[in-house]
């Protein structure tokens, strides 16, 4: 069997693989957020406890998706959604499919977020990764996964958890939150994690948890009405006690950063 040699592999092309940075909101009450591991993970092979720095506030939190690795490099330690590319796939399906089969996640929007081809990514041969992101709401978060002891979900910002992810995922996974944290003033962020109709305090919610946080109630409301973006829907929320809030809905508004891509979908 013939081996390349080290000048070899250094002049071969690198192979493709795509990755996915999920978002989702999750509460501390009710969903599991309140554990002191990942959701959906046994405690034997979960990151470090996460559950102190999760005290930071009664809020939702950004939590993501991440998957065991059950080979070398990086054995048992969790990274991204991700697969090699395959030569007759385009790259959105390609992410799209790795995602459902790991995950059984099914975004109804993926962006393409950033392609990572240093050469300093980690242990192993070299790979470059066109890397998507999404996000889903809850509900479309609480799926099998979380019966799967090899894909869990985890703070997003974590910093114990970010320190223990394999390759340069750490990095991405910063990338993918610094790129929503300028997103986050785009009404459809809202829509996408919280559903066509929600209250002021539930958006304040996403801005807390994407910006890492607390917002003054009276000073969002100005801002937030003031900017435009959201309309009152003419309803408001049922089954709660006192006054019902009201529920506004996402005004469509289009990123001035995205750029179509070649694949004719919006990215």
């Amino acid at each position: 069997m013939y081996w390349a040699n080290v000048s070899e592999r250094q002049a071969s092309t690198p192979p493709l693989a795509v990755s996915t940075v999920v978002f989702t909101l999750r509460s501390p009450a009710g969903d599991g957020a309140g554990l002191g591991r990942g959701v959906g993970a046994d405690a034997a092979g979960s990151p470090p406890s996460v559950g102190e720095s999760a005290e930071r506030g009664a809020g939702p939190r950004l939590w993501i998706p991440l998957v065991r690795r059950r080979r070398e490099p990086y054995l048992n330690q969790w990274a991204l959604p991700g697969g090699p590319l395959r030569g007759d796939t385009s790259l959105r399906t390609a992410a799209a499919n790795n995602l459902l089969q790991t995950t059984g996640l099914a975004p109804t929007l993926l962006e393409q977020l950033y392609t990572f081809g240093g050469t300093d990514r980690g242990e192993g041969a070299r790979t470059v990764s066109v890397v998507y992101w999404a996000l889903v709401r809850f509900a479309e978060s609480d799926l099998d996964l979380m019966r799967d002891p090899d894909v869990a979900w985890f703070p997003a910002d974590d910093p114990e958890v970010l320190a223990g992810l394999a390759f340069d995922h750490r990095r991405i996974v910063e990338y993918a939150l610094a790129r929503l944290r300028a997103k986050v003033e785009y009404a459809d962020v809202a829509h996408r994690l919280l559903g066509e109709r929600f209250t002021l305090a539930q958006l304040r919610g996403v801005y807390e948890a994407v910006l890492g946080q607390a917002l003054d109630p009276a000073n969002f409301r100005r801002t937030v009405l003031a900017r435009g973006g959201i309309e009152d829907s003419g309803e408001v929320l049922t089954g709660v006690r006192n006054r019902p809030p009201r529920l506004y809905t996402a005004i469509s508004q289009r990123d001035p950063s995205g750029i179509p891509d070649p694949e004719g979908d919006p990215s």
